[in-house]
């Protein structure tokens, strides 16, 4: 299909978060974000269907409310920031409630799903359309080269395996 008949749509940073959660010692959960992102939508119909969606943020952003946790998890022992100083997400699929995409985290690709909910679209009090999305996945750390592990003198993992996505993003018309 043509180029020129998709809407270009980018993200609105001041207006999305993404988040991840991860259990720890398996009696709580940490939740952290990347501050630094962007993002693009390309699409042809007004319901986002097979629209393309694509993603990258930047490692050196995480946030997990603590400096010492932060940069660990930049090191080499999970992210590996300076070789690997982003992930990518690239849509493959989407039907309006699930997609399927390419997540690229420290050098390997691999497909993920992804549970979507469109919140619908509005025209803001500045003249701007907006599109909003709810967006959530599950992914094992491990099958990204995020393997460092420690084991408690109880026996408790120190770092569930399993990372729960969640990202909450605005999308502006272009």
């Amino acid at each position: 299909m043509d180029n020129n008949t998709k809407t270009n749509w980018n993200i609105d940073p001041a207006h999305s978060e993404i988040n991840f959660k991860v259990k720890h010692m398996m009696i709580s959960t940490v939740t952290g974000s990347f501050e630094s992102f962007e993002g693009n939508v390309k699409a042809e119909n007004p319901d986002f269907k097979n629209a393309n969606f694509s993603f990258t943020a930047k490692i050196d952003s995480i946030n997990t409310n603590n400096k010492d946790r932060d940069a660990h998890l930049k090191g080499d022992d999970f992210f590996g920031s300076e070789k690997f100083p982003e992930l990518t997400f690239k849509s493959k699929l989407f039907d309006g409630s699930k997609m399927i995409g390419n997540l690229t985290i420290k050098g390997t690709t691999k497909e993920v799903p992804l549970d979507v909910a469109y919140n619908g679209t509005v025209v803001d009090p500045y003249g701007q359309t907006k599109a909003g999305f709810e967006i959530e996945g599950q992914i094992n750390r491990k099958d990204f080269g995020l393997a460092w592990s420690a084991v408690t003198e109880a026996g408790n993992v120190v770092v569930s395996d399993k990372i729960k996505l969640i990202a909450s993003l605005q999308f502006v018309k272009q």
